[in-house]
């Protein structure tokens, strides 16, 4: 570990469901959106806005797989939001809203809540290490999430950059070397098992979130760390005691 730590020079976060609870701020953005629109307090009531957050996000990767395919070149994930949002209203049988307002809705992932304990472990971690997103988000959601949820990282990486989706290779290793860094000095940190692998397969170090919870009920992977990441922690206040020892 001491010799992981004196070569780590950044840290590298996933985003969604590492930093923040999507979930719960898309659920609760979905309802106070409809019962704000007169014309749309029909469905105010009725519609389980839970399980429209979390079928929204169940398009998230096939949206992006058409990307790392080469079915369609690449846009930017508010792009895909948009469109995976009309998809899962027509899905919920809920109709009334014009472009404008799809436009306006498809950005309240510029507006989620961190977890409770990111913003001062951030701050603290800040002090000593680069911290950079590395996130399927673009930049401008990126940098609206930062200011919204006080998340003081010091650069917006990732998808945008690199012109493709994790966990495709060209993600990471972008972000790295827009950091002019080596894998090795670079430790990704996500709740997500598979980006870990993705990374720790190109020479990044691995640190290992644990959200049981981001999917609520739904949630089918992810309760814990399934392999020996460098470092596997409950909350990223307890990364930084490690790190920062």
């Amino acid at each position: 570990m001491d010799r992981l730590k004196s070569q780590c020079r950044a840290l590298l976060f996933d985003v969604f469901g590492t930093l923040v609870d999507w979930r719960s701020s898309v659920t609760s953005e979905l309802a106070a959106f409809f019962a704000s629109h007169t014309e749309l307090q029909k469905h105010a009531k009725k519609v389980d806005w839970q399980a429209v957050a979390l079928d929204w996000r169940a398009r998230y990767q096939p949206s992006m797989d058409a990307v790392r395919t080469g079915e369609r070149p690449f846009v930017i994930l508010d792009v895909l939001h948009r469109e995976s949002l009309a998809a899962t209203l027509e899905q919920h049988q809920i109709d009334g809203l014009d472009d404008a307002m799809l436009d306006e809705l498809a950005l309240c992932w510029h507006k989620l809540d961190a977890w409770p304990e990111v913003p001062a472990a951030l701050q603290r971690l800040r002090t000593h290490y680069t911290l950079a997103a590395v996130s399927n988000g673009n930049k401008a959601l990126l940098e609206n999430l930062a200011a919204y949820a006080n998340l003081n990282w010091h650069v917006s990486l990732g998808a945008e950059p690199a012109r493709a989706y994790k966990p495709m290779p060209i993600v990471y290793q972008r972000s790295a070397a827009m950091l002019a860094l080596e894998p090795p000095q670079c430790m990704m940190v996500a709740a997500h098992n598979d980006d870990l692998a993705a990374a720790r397969a190109l020479g990044f170090q691995t640190a290992y979130i644990n959200r049981p919870y981001e999917y609520g009920a739904r949630q089918t992977k992810d309760f814990g760390p399934e392999s020996d990441w460098d470092i596997s922690v409950d909350s990223l206040s307890e990364l930084a005691d490690i790190v920062l020892k």
